[in-house]
């Protein structure tokens, strides 16, 4: 075994470790309801369907954590790897020069290091794209950067856009997605440790906070200020409230995404030591969105005697007794090659592996099915420009969901 799989099989038993413990202190990767778990509500899940689709592997990378494109581009897609660069696929080749590389900037291996990259919707002339990565004082920093030229960003273009103080080495959230209008979303995890046990109520129910959220910034520097807070964000004029908030009550948003046709948007939370979960909202329903933690884990009660009114319950929950430990959220596949799929979200779990998919709508989730797709060490979804589905595995491939 080379040395890069090394650290790579490295990071899958840190990981694993880290997710499925028992304590407080233990957690999940990126990481409700009740035990009965492997359903939608308490329903058991189907089993082998989309047979009619197969993961076909487009390279081998070291731990990737997140494919992406950028807008219009039918040719490259970039691969995001945790220890630090951005690798670039070219027409179906692996580039040996990566599209930057800031391993040197980044803290790495458990739930740190480079974990997301979005490319700005004006891209193809602004050339402006962004990246989310643990620095070495072990913080949050969202960075803006400017293309050399297709195959290569510019390192020396830096300019910081946002830094977070993180007071653990777990729970750092990481992607960074354009929604549909247009705006940067960023989701951030609770501070780590267990429990959310920072400040009195924790951090993801503090509104003063920016972590355990789903922040919405325009990240364009204006007015002297490194990005500005949209008019209408839903706690902008609060007081004692961050204005950069758009939805709270999230313990580790690991991977959420937008439906590319209706713009829904779909959160995987990371669960504590019982239950993972995946929320969802209809378009624009988010703004303002509580997702429950850490009064529930998943449906679950988990802090007594504190409340979440009126939050937003999961659609699916997930049990660890059922061998689940770090839910890896997905995508709603509009792939029209993949027939078997389109429309329905799929989603899976890093421990537990296999990919499995629903039809998501307000407040529940039908049609609840395994696929006939497993990947070891799940780590993240990601598509192309032309809506392509893409699966990573922390161990190293690549792939993309073809049709059988």
């Amino acid at each position: 075994m080379g040395s890069t799989s090394r650290a790579a099989a490295a990071l899958l038993l840190a990981l694993a470790v880290a997710s499925c413990g028992g304590g407080d202190d233990a957690d999940g990767r990126a990481g409700a309801g009740t035990s009965a778990g492997r359903g939608t509500d308490e329903t058991p899940a189907a089993t082998a369907t989309a047979r009619g689709v197969k993961l076909k592997r487009v390279g081998s990378f070291d731990a990737p954590v997140f494919v992406t494109a950028p807008p219009g581009d039918r040719t490259r897609q970039l691969v995001v790897e945790q220890g630090g660069r951005i690798m670039v696929l070219r027409d179906g080749r692996k580039l040996g020069t990566p599209f930057l590389d800031l391993r040197e900037q980044v803290t790495t291996g458990s739930e740190q290091g480079l974990l997301s990259l979005a490319f700005a919707p004006d891209y193809a002339d602004s050339g402006l794209f962004y990246v989310y990565f643990t620095d070495t004082d072990g913080d949050q920093r969202i960075v803006e950067f400017r293309r050399r030229d297709a195959d290569r960003g510019d390192p020396g273009s830096a300019r910081l856009v946002l830094r977070m103080e993180d007071p653990e080495s777990n729970h750092n959230g990481g992607l960074l997605l354009f929604g549909p209008d247009g705006l940067l979303y960023v989701g951030t995890g609770d501070g780590g440790g267990g429990g959310d046990q920072h400040g009195a109520r924790g951090n993801a129910q503090n509104l003063g906070s920016l972590l355990g959220k789903l922040l919405r910034i325009d990240p364009r520097a204006s007015g002297g200020r490194a990005y500005s807070i949209p008019a209408r964000n839903p706690f902008v004029g609060r007081a004692g409230a961050r204005g950069e908030i758009y939805a709270y009550g999230l313990r580790n948003p690991w991977r959420f995404s937008f439906d590319r046709k209706r713009g829904d948007l779909s959160i995987g939370d990371v669960g504590q030591n019982a239950f993972e979960e995946i929320d969802f909202v209809r378009r624009g329903a988010g703004r303002g969105a509580n997702f429950g933690w850490r009064p529930y884990e998943g449906r679950s009660r988990y802090a007594d005697g504190e409340s979440a009114p009126g939050h937003v319950k999961p659609v699916i929950v997930r049990s660890h007794s059922d061998g689940f430990c770090s839910v890896t959220g997905g995508v709603v596949v509009r792939d029209a090659r993949l027939r078997g799929l389109r429309g329905r979200y799929v989603w899976g779990d890093f421990c537990e592996g296999r990919i499995e998919s629903a039809r998501l709508s307000r407040g529940r989730a039908r049609g609840v099915r395994q696929t006939s797709l497993k990947v070891d060490g799940l780590s993240s979804f990601g598509e192309d420009a032309q809506g392509r589905v893409y699966v990573t595995s922390l161990g190293g491939p690549v792939y993309r969901i073809v049709p059988r």
